[in-house]
C-alpha cells in the first residue's frame, strides 16, 4: 500500500462535533425561533436536537448536511424567510462558535508530513467558515486545501469534492485516505476509490462505520502510526 495523502473531514474529526455544533444549533433555534416556545419544539424535532441537553442526536441533518440542506429545513418553519437569508445566518453563527479540538492538530500534521504527506480537509461545512475554524486554532496552514460543500465541487457522500482535491495535489484516489466520523465520509471515499479510515470522535458508533472503514481508530491521533504501518 503507498498511502501519499489524507483527506480529513473536519468536525467530528479534526474538532469535537459536540462542542461545536451543538452549540451552535442551540444559538440557531433561539435566533430563528425566539420566544416562540411550540416553534422551537419543532425544529428541534425537525432537526433532531436535544435542546434540553444541548446535544445533536445521531443520524441529524446537523451531522453531515451541508448548511443549504439545514437552511431548507427551516424555511420550511420559517416561510417568510429566504433560503438565502437563513443560510447566511446560519454561516455567520457558525464563525462564532467554539472549537474544541480532538488532538494537537501541530503535533498530528508534523507527524503525517514527516511521512511525506499531502494534506487536505473536505468538510459539507461552508469553506469560509471551515477556513475561519481552522484560522481560529492556527491550523489553517498545517492543511494543502481545504474545501467546502459550496467550494464548486458538491458534498460528501458525492465522491466529486474528493476527486477534485486528489486532482489538485496531483496524486491518485488509490494514494489518498479519507479520514472522517460519518458514513457520509467513508461512502464518499470508497466510491472515489480511496483507503477509508473512520474515527470514534463523531456521533457514530463503530458498528456504524466499520464496513466502510478499512480501519476503526479512537481518534485521528492514531492516524501517524496506521498509514506508516500500511506504507512500511
Amino acid at each position: 500500500m503507498d498511502i501519499r495523502a489524507a483527506i480529513f473531514d473536519k468536525d467530528g474529526t479534526l474538532f469535537d462535533f459536540q462542542s461545536t455544533w451543538g452549540v451552535w444549533t442551540g444559538h440557531i433555534l433561539s435566533m430563528i425561533a425566539g420566544s416562540d416556545v411550540e416553534l422551537c419544539q419543532s425544529l428541534a424535532s425537525a432537526l433532531q436536537y436535544d435542546a434540553v441537553a444541548g446535544r445533536v442526536l445521531p443520524g441529524s441533518l446537523i451531522v453531515a448536511g451541508t448548511p443549504a440542506e439545514i437552511a431548507k429545513v427551516i424555511q420550511g418553519f420559517k416561510p417568510e424567510l429566504t433560503v438565502s437569508e437563513i443560510l447566511s445566518q446560519l454561516n455567520e453563527q457558525a464563525t462564532k462558535v467554539p472549537q474544541v479540538l480532538v488532538t494537537d492538530l501541530q503535533i498530528l500534521t508534523k507527524e503525517l508530513r514527516a511521512q511525506g504527506l499531502k494534506l487536505c480537509v473536505m468538510t459539507n461545512d461552508a469553506e469560509r467558515v471551515a477556513q475561519r475554524h481552522l484560522t481560529s486554532v492556527g491550523a489553517l496552514n498545517f492543511f494543502d486545501y481545504v474545501i467546502g460543500s459550496d467550494s464548486g465541487y458538491g458534498s460528501k457522500p458525492d465522491p466529486a469534492p474528493l476527486l477534485a482535491l486528489a486532482a489538485k495535489i496531483g496524486i491518485p484516489a488509490e494514494g489518498c485516505v479519507m479520514v472522517g466520523d460519518s458514513t457520509h465520509d467513508l461512502i464518499a471515499g470508497r466510491a472515489a476509490g480511496m483507503h477509508t479510515v473512520a474515527v470514534l470522535t463523531g456521533l457514530a458508533v463503530r458498528e456504524d462505520l466499520e464496513n466502510l472503514a478499512d480501519v476503526v481508530l479512537p481518534d485521528v491521533s492514531h492516524l501517524p502510526a496506521w498509514i506508516s504501518a500500511q506504507n512500511s
